[in-house]
């Protein structure tokens, strides 16, 4: 089969590789939609050592399709299934996985090859993090799960209630999911980007209002000025800059909840106002990847349509052109780029 080879950073290939085949406990699911991620534009940029451990390895990582093959023992599926699958599994044996926080997992398997015709899923994730997915849900819009249910995870941690405001620093993919998922709750929601042809697109979907923060003075200034002085009840950051980090803290109101939801650069730090956080009872969270719960619930989100996630797609192209989507992304004109094999 044809896929998309990561040899290592800046070295993607297309090539042909041989077509997967099920062991014990695994099945093979033909991809029939592929979204590129913003986690992909940095992987192939500097490399990922958990996500990736060996190279050479078919790329991406958000993915639906069809069961083509099981394997021996496999009853959860069976061949023609509809299915999207996660990118990782837990053990569901350590103790994050016993406390309920299996996206903690000390064990935590990865696993890639979204940009090929075929995939060969490992016995955990059959296991563990396989769902059906049913008849109103397309392949293009189920491959949003995995990205949707770390969405979840963020919103989650921050405890979003009906009628709180919470603001989103960034306008990328998984920012309009963290504020599509705080309106699904009934929260108000203000993503805050800088102007350009993605924030375009954001401003035309109408999720929630928006922010340019390239013509404004002071951001934080206007957050607390549209909650009455108050500051938000929540905050995410989704860009992954130390600088917006603190704004995320400095915007959030009294009693509020900061989520650091992008991940930064290695060894970055960030200040913090110690009056703040302390006199004010900040309550400041981390938010990594989603859990098996997780994935079912964005699924489920999907099919009732609460979610639409559709309109984040800016581009369809095929399984030759990943190298141009990811280009597409890393210069800021598309928001997610659905491959097609």
């Amino acid at each position: 089969m044809r896929a998309q080879v990561f040899h290592g950073p800046g070295d993607l290939r297309f090539e042909d590789v041989p077509w997967p085949t099920p062991g014990p406990g695994e099945i093979v699911m033909r991809i029939e939609a592929a979204l590129t991620c913003g986690t992909d534009v940095k992987v192939l940029r500097r490399g990922h050592p958990v996500m990736i451990p060996h190279v050479p390895t078919v790329f991406g990582h958000e993915f639906a399709g069809t069961v083509t093959a099981v394997g021996a023992g496999v009853i959860t599926v069976r061949e023609g299934d509809r299915v999207v699958a996660a990118n990782s599994a837990p053990c569901g044996a350590c103790p994050p996985c016993l406390a309920g926080r299996a996206n903690l997992c000390e064990d935590l398997l990865f696993v890639n090859g979204a940009y090929g015709e075929a995939i060969a899923l490992p016995r955990r994730l059959v296991s563990r993090n396989v769902v059906g997915l049913p008849a109103n849900v397309p392949a293009e819009r189920a491959a949003f799960a995995e990205p949707l249910a770390c969405a979840l995870l963020g919103i989650e941690r921050a405890r979003v209630e009906s009628g709180q405001t919470v603001v989103v620093f960034g306008h990328g993919p998984l920012g309009c999911l963290l504020a599509m998922v705080a309106v699904s709750r009934k929260a108000r929601a203000i993503i805050v980007g800088k102007a350009g042809r993605r924030f375009g697109r954001v401003q035309g979907l109408r999720i929630c209002e928006c922010i340019d923060a390239a013509a404004s003075a002071d951001v934080v200034a206007e957050i607390k000025s549209r909650t009455r002085g108050r500051g938000a009840d929540v905050t995410v950051d989704a860009t992954g800059i130390p600088e917006v980090w603190e704004q995320a803290v400095a915007a959030a109101g009294r009693g509020g909840t900061v989520v650091f939801f992008g991940g930064c650069a290695p060894g970055t730090t960030v200040r913090l106002d110690t009056r703040q956080v302390h006199y004010e009872e900040l309550t400041l969270v981390g938010a990594f990847h989603h859990t098996p719960d997780l994935i079912r619930r964005a699924v489920d989100l999907l099919e009732s349509e609460t979610l639409n996630p559709d309109g984040l797609v800016t581009h369809r192209m095929e399984l030759t052109d990943v190298g141009r989507a990811l280009e597409l992304m890393s210069r800021g004109e598309a928001l997610k780029v659905l491959i097609e094999p």
